[in-house]
């Protein structure tokens, strides 16, 4: 068994039947709830159900970022509250980045804050959801931006867990195991470059926790993003502005998807303005056309982006603000890029 311990709470590498067998006889709790969607009910519940004690309440939500919403928190916070939920209560969240994310933000702000374990499903919530205690829900169409910080009591990773995927949803986490090792690892980089292609037979148990321990390396420094934290973000900037303006249009993209496309436009900007080598900057463009160039948007309104990425959090004065790479292994935030020339950016250099 591995296990990642941060300040209050660990993150465990271990088979979940054996790893939540564990947790339950040690925690001291009132009730028991389990949130999943309709895929994590059908496919991963199952899996649990030998472990779960026979008093379980169960809540079910509609999956996608589309439901990520408030509407969604007051049906969770309803089932709670009809359901005899009470501060002893712990909501166990099983399911993908949504379910972690705003499972965790309901649990935060119900009664002021009930225990919650994260139990993720998908590549992306392993590798990016588990570490950070980022919780929180889409507003006005702008990603994350009603949330906070808070703990869980737990994270129970199996990457068993990954065969329950359509292939779309683990190439989709794919692309944050790459943003962490451009970012941070530039020898995970290379190791990344001998996948040619992502399915389950690439070796994910030492690539997950290999992501997963990046990502605590920079969240332990910085747990709050007033720096260090921000360089998680590379790629985000445009990344989540492109996933935003194809939420609700006929083609969605799924969130790395639209960040494997924000990283790309990112490295041209981190060319030009953080000095990353043509050398670098052509190695890491050709890596994601060839993993992800049949979701490259052929299409979008650069005013609409230029709109979602002006609401970012992290931007100040209207400045827009990028994590950009300085090499491979190697990023720096808070670079801030006015709004005429980040439009012009858009219109003739990544069109």
């Amino acid at each position: 068994m591995k296990n990642l311990d941060l300040h209050s709470y660990s993150i465990v590498f271990e088979d979940i039947q054996i790893s939540l067998r564990t947790v339950l006889a040690e925690l001291d709790y009132s009730s028991l709830f389990v949130l999943v969607d309709e895929h994590t009910r059908e496919h991963c519940l199952p899996i649990l159900m030998n472990v779960l004690p026979q008093e379980v309440n169960y809540i079910e939500i509609k999956s996608g970022e589309i439901h990520k919403n408030l509407e969604t928190c007051q049906f969770i916070w309803s089932s709670l509250l009809d359901q005899g939920a009470d501060r002893r209560s712990v909501l166990i969240n099983l399911g993908g980045g949504v379910i972690g994310d705003m499972g965790g933000f309901c649990a935060s702000t119900f009664m002021r804050g009930i225990r919650f374990l994260q139990i993720p499903t998908t590549l992306l919530s392993q590798v990016d959801a588990s570490v950070g205690s980022k919780l929180g829900v889409d507003f006005k169409g702008v990603k994350n931006i009603i949330g906070l910080f808070q703990d869980p009591i737990g994270v129970l990773i199996d990457p068993a867990f990954l065969k329950t995927l359509a292939p779309a949803e683990l190439r989709s986490g794919y692309a944050e195991v790459v943003k962490h090792a451009l970012i941070h690892d530039a020898n995970l980089w290379q190791q990344l470059l001998t996948i040619k292609e992502v399915n389950l037979q690439v070796k994910w148990d030492d690539i997950i926790f290999r992501s997963v321990q990046i990502k605590q390396e920079i969240v332990d420094q910085d747990r709050r993003e007033k720096s260090l934290r921000k360089i998680l973000n590379f790629g985000h900037t445009i990344g989540h502005a492109i996933e935003s303006y194809f939420l609700e249009s006929e083609t969605p993209l799924l969130h790395g998807e639209a960040i494997a496309w924000g990283m790309y436009a990112e490295l041209i900007l981190s060319s030009q303005i953080s000095e990353l080598p043509i050398q670098e900057l052509n190695s890491a463009q050709a890596y994601l056309q060839k993993i992800y160039a049949d979701k490259k948007p052929s299409h979008w309104d650069t005013e609409s982006l230029i709109r979602y990425m002006l609401k970012d959090k992290k931007n100040i004065d209207q400045k827009i603000s990028f994590s950009l790479l300085n090499r491979i292994g190697s990023c720096t935030p808070d670079q801030f890029i006015e709004e005429e020339r980040l439009r012009k950016f858009l219109m003739v250099e990544f069109a």
